[in-house]
């Protein structure tokens, strides 16, 4: 069975980007473009790992992901935060969630998917 992998980025071009270089990987990738519909996405299908951006339309992705974690069902997914915020205070919005990791972008596509698994129980 496929692990599967949640790409939350409100840029089409980055969730293209994510997307095939998972697939090719071997992943079975769901994509959402805000952080509302990441959530609710989360919550259907439990992917193996959340990839999500830090800054998206609706609300930030630290704060999604605060919510992921009060959810019994989708407290314990691996959150991956992919962003181009590697300021100091960009990494310190997600110190305090738990089971998360960052990548800073631009992304190294051929490490990429790799790094995500990495994240995988």
């Amino acid at each position: 069975m496929k692990q599967k992998v949640l790409v939350v980025d409100d840029n089409a071009n980055n969730l293209m980007l994510e997307k095939d270089i998972l697939e090719a990987a071997g992943f079975e990738v769901f994509q959402a473009a805000d952080a509302t519909a990441g959530v609710a996405v989360a919550k259907k299908e439990k992917p193996d790992v959340i990839i999500m951006d830090i800054r998206l339309p609706d609300m930030r992705g630290s704060d999604a992901a605060r919510l992921l974690r009060q959810d019994e069902e989708t407290k314990g997914i691996p959150i991956v935060f992919v962003t181009a915020s590697v300021m100091p205070e960009g990494k310190g919005e997600i110190n305090d969630i738990t089971n998360s990791g960052f990548i800073g972008k631009p992304i190294n596509t051929r490490t990429f998917a790799k790094e995500i698994s990495a994240f995988i129980k």
